[in-house]
C-alpha cells in the first residue's frame, strides 16, 4: 500500500503532518533532518519514524481486513433475507444499525488480541520516544551550556 505522497516545501526546517492516508486514514509527518543533526537527534527520529511506519501498516491492513469482513457480513445477511445486493433503483442494498452492531461487536472480538498487542507496543514506543526527547534536551542544554562557557573563558 502506497504512503500519502504530500511533500513539504524543500527549505522547510520543521516537521510537516500531511493530510490522512486513504489507507489507515492516519497523518503522515515529514520528519526534519537537520544538517548537523546529533546521533542522539538521529536516533530519536528513526524511532519516532518506525513507529509511524508501524502504525501505518497495521490500521491500513486492519482497515482493509475491517471493510472486506463488513461487505462479507453485509452481503451474507443479505442473502439469509433472500434479498438482492442492489435495490431496484440501483442502489446498494444495506443493513440497519441494530443489525450492523452484530458485525461490529463480532469484529471488536475477533481482534481484541490484535488491537491489545499492537496498543501495548505503540505506548511501549511511545514510552521509549519521550525517554529519548528527554536526552535529546538535556543534550541540547548541554552544549548551550558549554558554548556559554566557552565564550565567557575567551
Amino acid at each position: 500500500m502506497a504512503v500519502s505522497r504530500f511533500c513539504p516545501p524543500r527549505k522547510s526546517c520543521h516537521d510537516w503532518i500531511g493530510p490522512p492516508d486513504k489507507h489507515s486514514n492516519l497523518q503522515p509527518v515529514h520528519f526534519y533532518i537537520p544538517e548537523n543533526e546529533s546521533s542522539l537527534e538521529q536516533k530519536l527520529r528513526e524511532l519516532r519514524q518506525e513507529t509511524q511506519e508501524r502504525n501505518q501498516q497495521f490500521w491500513a491492513n486492519q482497515n482493509l481486513t475491517f471493510l472486506k469482513e463488513k461487505e462479507e457480513f453485509i452481503d451474507s445477511r443479505l442473502k439469509a433475507k433472500g434479498l438482492e445486493l442492489r435495490a431496484e433503483s440501483g442502489q446498494k442494498a444495506t443493513l440497519n444499525a441494530e443489525e450492523m452492531a452484530d458485525f461490529y461487536k463480532e469484529f471488536l472480538s475477533k481482534n481484541f488480541r490484535k488491537h491489545m498487542y499492537c496498543n501495548r507496543d505503540w505506548y511501549k514506543r511511545n514510552l521509549a520516544i519521550t525517554f529519548f526527547m528527554g536526552k535529546v534536551a538535556l543534550e541540547r542544554i548541554w552544549n548551550k551550556l558549554r558554548l556559554k562557557q566557552k565564550k565567557t573563558s575567551n
